[in-house]
């Protein structure tokens, strides 16, 4: 059962060194790494061709190192919410390593530290540790350092697009 962090911007710094969550297994099926060789066009026999990668290195397709990043990003906002933010940016990684392989049909599960808690205009810049563990290995799948930032809404927002092209028309 996943556990996650509910705060404020005005408490995040309070949570600098402490855990944020742990979420639920996640099974990376072949589905999922086709589809995301789709996306990327990275179709390299290891990730999609099932029966060239059985005999293989690893005796089967692995995720792509970049898909495992990607599913961190969402799984460490499902980890932590802020509930004052009007919204939160994926603003990159600091540090990002692939210590060991995801086989296609393991499972893996994020665990998430809050290291940083910078304050920016209009909000918080969180700095998290994530940790991707997959099901049965000693090794982790992902260890990186991702950034966060987290934004009020403005005070005075911009009116729609659709608003300015009405008053640009009426005058």
């Amino acid at each position: 059962m996943s556990t996650r962090t509910i705060t404020t911007m005005a408490e995040l710094p309070s949570l600098v060194g402490q855990q944020l969550g742990q979420s639920d297994w996640l099974t990376i099926d072949q589905e999922r790494i086709n589809t995301f060789a789709d996306v990327t066009e990275d179709h390299q026999w290891i990730h999609v061709d099932v029966e060239r990668a059985k005999s293989g290195p690893f005796g089967g397709t692995l995720a792509h190192g970049m898909l495992t990043q990607s599913l961190a990003v969402g799984l460490a906002t499902d980890l932590l919410q802020v509930t004052d933010a009007a919204s939160v940016i994926n603003y990159g990684t600091n540090r990002v390593r692939f210590p060991s392989p995801v086989l296609g049909g393991s499972r893996v599960r994020l665990t998430t530290s809050l290291l940083d808690v910078i304050p920016i205009a209009g909000g918080m810049q969180a700095v998290t540790s994530s940790m991707m563990a997959v099901e049965g290995s000693e090794k982790p799948a992902l260890v990186a350092e991702q950034v966060m930032r987290y934004y009020r809404a403005p005070e005075n927002p911009a009116p729609p697009d659709d608003a300015l092209r009405a008053a640009s028309t009426a005058a």
